[in-house]
Parts: C-alpha cells; structure tokens; sequence
C-alpha cells in the first residue's frame, strides 16, 4: 500500500464548520470539537476535477485545514478560496505561512515507527487518517499562536522600554487594546484549539487512544500548550503591573490637583482677610 500523504495548514482563527455543511448538502450538526470531512462527491464538485477515494480535506473549527492525498498546488488555492466565501477574514496572501508535511506508511513489524516526517504502523486503520490531521492541525495551529504571542511580547518591550525611559503614562486605550490581544490569544490557544480534548474515537479504542497520546508526545502539544499557558499567566501579570502604573499616576495627578486647589482657596481667604480682594 502507498504511503497516504498529509498537508496541514492554520488559516484563520475560526471556520463555521456548520455553515459549510449547509452549503455542501451535508445533513449533519457539528460540535466544535470534530472536523468536517470533504470527499468523493463533494470534494470533486469543489474542486471542480475527479478525486480519489483516498483524496479528503478535513476543516476543523479552530482554523485549520488538513488536505489528505492531495500534491497540486491550485488544490489547496481552490479550497482557500471555498473557504474564504464563508470566511472573510482568511487572508490568502498568509495561507501558507503555517503548514505542516506528513505521510503515514505501512510497516512489515509489530512497532510503531515515529519520526519528524513520517509515522510507520503495522496494519492500516480507519481511525488513523483522522487522528493524524487532528495532530498535525492542532500543531500548526499553536505554531500560528506561538506567532501571534511573540508580536504580543514585542508589543509589551515596546511599553516597557517607555517605562525606562521615564514616560510612565499609559492610556488606557492602549491598555485595553493589548489586555484585548492577551485574551484573544487565551481563548484561541487554551480554548478553541481544545489541546487537551481528545477526538471521541479514542474513548473507545484503546489502540486509537495509545496511537494518539503517542502521536501527541511527539508532536509536544502538551509541552507547548504548557509554555503558552505559563506565557499568558506572564504577560496577564505585566498588564497588571502596567494598569497599576497608570492608575497611581492618575490618583496622584488627582491628588495634587486638589491641594492645588486647597491651597488656591487658602490664598483667596488671605487675600480677602487682609483687603486685597473685597
């Protein structure tokens, strides 16, 4: 048996799997946490050209796309596009920015065979195409947020450069706006991406479930959605110390306007005590 081949790509943030369903004639209700799964008759209507039994595309709700068997280039364009017309915000100049290459391949032993590119069983699945591009759009998914959290760690130098330099005023426009980024980022990351959700067919397949927590491992999903967790914690407690900058500054920006203005009423009763002012 040939090797089946897997391309993964992260996209946007969000795909209404439902919405594409609808479109597609596909009677089904998705939950976020399974992918919609295109082949025969509605891949080839897409893609406008004769697919294979072996050819699928799996969309999954946290933004990424798995495209199995397929090597043509305008495939992946075409299925951009298709999306695109559901979701606005995908911006095809940045499709390919995060992707991943993979292959699973037919071994003659009993051991599972791991590596960076590859991943060798000794007898073919149903469940296994499934929970390879679950992997792997998982992974370049959290590649597009380990992304996203360094623009937001530049973005926090910047502020604290300013801190430095003695510019203590923050607004808090600019505060909002990246406490803003700092939640997105959670919720896509630590929510949406589900890293510790696991698909259902690994509650009741103990083969599938040991293949996957293999499958994870490698891939450190786990390890990295710990890193960016403890990133987030990180960076809730910079904005912290930068919202109690900025409201000190402003209480004493209070404070010393009304013992300005104490002192102004002070001067008026002097001035009126003495004659000055009538």
């Amino acid at each position: 048996m040939e090797a089946i081949t897997f391309k993964a790509f992260a996209i946007t943030n969000e795909i209404d799997l439902n919405k594409i369903a609808i479109h597609c004639g596909i009677p089904k209700k998705f939950t976020w946490e399974e992918p919609l799964v295109l082949k025969r008759d509605v891949l080839r209507s897409i893609l406008m050209q004769e697919v294979s039994d072996m050819q699928m595309v799996l969309i999954f709700s946290f933004g990424s796309i798995v495209f199995i068997n397929h090597t043509n280039e305008e495939d992946f364009h075409i299925v951009f596009r298709f999306i695109r017309s559901f979701e606005p915000d995908v911006d095809l100049n940045i499709a390919g920015n995060y992707t991943d290459d993979y292959s699973l391949h037919i071994g003659e032993n009993e051991n599972l065979e791991l590596a960076d590119e590859y991943v060798v069983v000794p007898a073919i699945e149903d469940f296994y195409p499934e929970l390879i591009s679950t992997v792997l759009a998982k992974s370049v998914a959290l590649e597009k947020t380990e992304e996203q959290l360094g623009k937001i760690h530049d973005k926090l130098e910047n502020m604290i450069d300013r801190l430095e330099k003695g510019n203590l005023r923050i607004g808090n426009k600019e505060l909002a706006r990246t406490t803003a980024k700092i939640v997105r980022h959670e919720y896509n990351t630590l929510a949406y991406i589900m890293i510790l959700d696991k698909p259902d067919i690994t509650w009741t397949s103990s083969t599938a479930s040991d293949f996957y927590d293999r499958m994870i491992e490698f891939f450190e999903l786990n390890d990295r959605y710990k890193i960016l967790k403890s990133k987030t914690d990180i960076l809730y407690n910079i904005m912290d110390g930068f919202s109690t900058i900025s409201h000190s500054i402003r209480g004493l920006f209070v404070e010393w306007i009304i013992v300005i203005l104490i002192l102004f009423e002070i001067v008026l009763t002097i001035l009126q005590i003495i004659g000055w002012i009538p």
